[in-house]
């Protein structure tokens, strides 16, 4: 058995959510010039870029607060094509492509169901056939999550699960990990039908907030959670900030069959950033998704 086989069978034994929840102590401790010196010292590890965001190291009182962090104003620009969809979250792309039917896949050899990502049947069936693109963020991304075109929020399910680690590695080796993990799965309304944005919660990562409700995850109840918004006003333009992560995970975008052309660039473990374009859609397609919402 080699090293990797060692660590993903790890992933299996190891008490994530007591470790997750110990982390989670000491990202929230305001401890002082012990926080700014593990901060300085986290930015030189995974060289992240400090030019970029707003105010200095000194500012962030916790580990939370620094990995939240804002950027500066038109850090990400956001792309300003009429029929631009842009990527949700700085990071790698892990995979992208259309659904096979109703499954996505997740590496070379690994398939999951949107039903079982969402937690519903009913919304599976909105994307059946449709397209995704899966975004993976290091410790070193900006973390916070952006919608990828405009819409209006429907939607939002909070999933317990798993808190498996995102790296490549476990991604290519543990069966179903994003539809095992917990997660924050967010249903837009959008011109060209149901998008969903998937925030996927891992090892250590056990926060995640949002815009409109804050604090998500975790939650006192160990059981799914949904909460209807079709009634409320939360519309949200392309390239707007919808919620955020502490540290590094994944974020999904799930689009409805034949809306979406991805750019022909585009390859899996390619560096992208927020507010740039990923995929286009058709005017012609837009229009007759809005007639049909509107019914």
């Amino acid at each position: 058995m080699n090293f990797d086989n060692i660590k993903v069978n790890l992933q299996y034994f190891l008490p994530k959510h007591i470790l997750t929840r110990a982390v989670g102590l000491l990202a929230r401790a305001k401890l002082g010039k012990a926080t700014t010196l593990a901060i300085e010292q986290f930015a030189k590890i995974y060289n992240i870029n400090l030019e970029e965001m707003e105010g200095d190291i000194s500012n962030y009182q916790t580990f939370n607060d620094f990995f939240a962090r804002p950027l500066k104003y038109n850090a990400r620009p956001i792309d300003a094509e009429t029929n631009s969809v842009v990527f949700p979250s700085d990071g790698r792309i892990s995979q992208f492509g259309n659904l096979k039917d109703t499954f996505q896949l997740q590496a070379k050899g690994h398939y999951f169901t949107t039903e079982a990502l969402l937690g519903s049947s009913k919304d599976a069936e909105y994307f059946k056939n449709g397209s995704f693109m899966t975004v993976y963020l290091s410790p070193q991304d900006y973390h916070r999550v952006h919608i990828p075109l405009k819409g209006k929020l429907i939607k939002m399910s909070h999933i317990p699960g798993e808190l498996f680690s995102v790296n490549p590695l476990y991604v290519r080796n543990i069966p179903e990990l994003y539809s095992r993990n917990e997660r924050v799965v967010c249903l837009f309304e959008t011109e060209i039908g149901k998008v969903a944005v998937v925030l996927v919660g891992a090892a250590i990562v056990r926060s995640i907030s949002t815009a409109w409700s804050g604090t998500v995850a975790p939650a006192k109840s160990c059981k799914p959670t949904i909460n209807d918004y079709s009634k409320q006003k939360f519309v949200y333009d392309k390239g707007e900030e919808i919620g955020r992560f502490f540290m590094g995970s994944t974020v999904i975008c799930l689009f409805e069959k034949d809306k979406i052309i991805f750019n022909d660039s585009l390859a899996s473990e390619q560096k992208v950033k927020i507010g740039e374009k990923m995929a286009q859609y058709t005017v012609a397609k837009a229009k007759v998704a809005a007639r049909k919402s509107k019914k």
